[in-house]
């Protein structure tokens, strides 16, 4: 069985390994790395994971996951470069970090599949969009499918729209927070109580993220199904048009591309 490592050990390296814990996936050993070692304590208690310094887990391991912040990817590569070969795996999950400048720093033929997952996968309801490297094979990046899906869904894309991705989906939960919390605040100040607010703002949201799902039907004529003339709905919607809705996601989610792609270039 593969030797799996985690160089990163936040949030979302949590997610993977609690994914991996639960599925068919067998690895025989977990190696991890982080500069804070009480996160490092914490995976081992949780996952039965070994501590190893970044060039040993590289050096040990089969597959690598790279889980830091996207201004210390190059620090990693460097730092590790000796350790890689073209038998290993890199699965970076940093964001705005192309495939092509993970490749760069590395040996030749290194196989690198860049991967974009999002918060829900703490909870196993996660999206991972995934884009291999020049060196990937199709073995490679069904192993690395199988991780993801451990956590979620996993759908394949163009290294040209992981940007995108990172702005839709990869920072798409802070978007429905928003609205979630801006509903729950709207109800207190229209005389419901926190408790009610939330209760019905979170069961309204999740109602209809199922029937958008299950149903397949453009999300236009679902609202419209819900506004009668004259009524409560369509007089809440032309509010909510006026004062700008759909420009501030569209210039909102604009700003999050653009700074995906700004992450990508060399710092100075």
């Amino acid at each position: 069985m593969p030797v799996l490592g985690v160089i990163g050990c936040g949030k979302m390296a949590m997610a993977l390994l609690g994914g991996l814990t639960g599925s068919d996936l067998a690895f025989d050993k977990i190696l991890v790395n982080d500069i804070d070692q009480s996160r490092v304590n914490l995976f081992m208690d949780k996952y039965n994971a070994h501590s190893a310094d970044a060039n040993l887990l590289v050096e040990s391991c089969d597959v690598i996951i790279l889980a830091v912040k996207p201004a210390q990817v190059n620090e990693i590569i460097t730092l590790t470069s000796s350790n890689w070969n073209s038998s290993k795996i890199l699965i970076s999950i940093a964001a705005g970090i192309s495939t092509v400048t993970i490749e760069a720093g590395l040996p030749a033929a290194v196989p690198v599949i860049r991967v974009m997952p999002n918060l829900p996968a703490v909870i196993g309801q996660g999206v991972s969009a995934i884009c291999p490297g020049e060196h990937v094979k199709e073995n490679h990046l069904t192993l690395a499918k199988n991780i993801l899906n451990a956590i979620g869904v996993c759908v394949e894309v163009s290294e040209k729209q992981m940007d995108a991705v990172t702005a839709i989906s990869g920072s798409g939960p802070a978007y429905i927070f928003l609205v979630a919390e801006a509903m729950i605040n709207a109800g207190i100040h229209i005389g419901l109580d926190s408790k009610i607010s939330r209760e019905l703002v979170v069961n309204t949201i999740k109602g209809s993220i199922a029937m958008l799902d299950e149903q397949d039907i453009h999300p236009a004529i679902l609202r419209d199904q819900v506004s009668s003339p004259a009524g409560t709905t369509i007089a809440a919607i032309r509010q909510m048009e006026e004062d700008g809705i759909r420009k501030a996601f569209f210039n909102g989610i604009e700003k999050a591309y653009l700074r995906s792609i700004a992450l990508g270039k060399p710092q100075k």
